[in-house]
């Protein structure tokens, strides 16, 4: 069965992700940001899951995760799920972590990056960007806006993986707060099924998802120039690149 990690597993869509793939019978490597918030996840571990500890805002923390999890062993799939909504860290987790994370991880054929419908009315401009999070430059529509091309720049240059986004709708989470109108219960499901499935529209790279129905992304997701521009920008603060396969 495949082996798949899952960001910000301690709660939320991360957790119910990783329950549902491990009563599938699949192999999980459950994340967290501290020894701490993994200790919420040993129910899991006691399951089966291997946990993993770092934190996503810290650029050495998440290249010495990214070590961690390829001394586990071959990893079939990542689901980018962690994120933040508020505050300077919106950059480094939201966008930072999956760029360095994708591009050290070795090997997984599908790679899923957790978007919002938010991205829509994101900005693209990252000329005023501070990657690192001292201070709070972009929000968090231009940091799902800017993940969501992170995926499509994936998928154009590492063709043998599948690369995908999706909106897992607005659901009553701790980020997403009780007023949050959409099903709890299937904020997860698309991401667990992009990972597991070979229905062949899954198999064809670079798609934004809702509910498991493929949607047209912001316009500036598919635009190379974009791609290019958040690639070496990305590549400049991180010193990594992400390297064509």
């Amino acid at each position: 069965m495949p082996r798949i990690l899952i960001t910000g597993s301690a709660d939320g869509l991360g957790r119910a992700a990783a329950e549902s793939l491990i009563e599938k019978g699949h192999e999980v490597i459950v994340h967290a940001r501290s020894a701490a918030r993994l200790a919420t996840l040993d129910d899991l571990m006691a399951n089966g899951a291997t946990g993993v500890v770092g934190d996503l805002a810290v650029l050495d923390d998440v290249q010495a995760l990214a070590m961690q999890v390829n001394g586990v062993g071959r990893i079939d799939a990542v689901i980018h799920n962690a994120g933040v909504l508020e505050g300077p860290s919106i950059l480094p987790v939201n966008v930072v972590a999956p760029y360095v994370l994708t591009a050290l991880i070795e090997g997984p054929a599908r790679v899923v990056y957790l978007s919002s419908s938010m991205h829509r009315g994101g900005s693209a401009s990252i000329d005023s960007a501070d990657w690192g999070g001292s201070r709070k430059t972009l929000s968090y529509s231009d940091s799902k806006l800017l993940v969501t091309v992170l995926m499509a720049a994936g998928a154009r240059r590492r063709p043998a993986t599948i690369s995908h986004a999706v909106d897992p709708g607005w659901v009553p989470t701790k980020m997403g707060g009780r007023s949050a109108t959409d099903d709890l219960a299937l904020g997860h499901v698309t991401q667990v099924w992009l990972v597991t499935t070979d229905a062949p529209e899954v198999l064809v790279s670079g798609r934004y998802w809702h509910h498991q129905r493929a949607q047209a992304p912001h316009p500036a997701v598919h635009d190379k120039r974009v791609q290019e521009e958040l690639l070496a920008a990305l590549a400049a603060h991180t010193g990594i690149t992400l390297a064509a396969s």
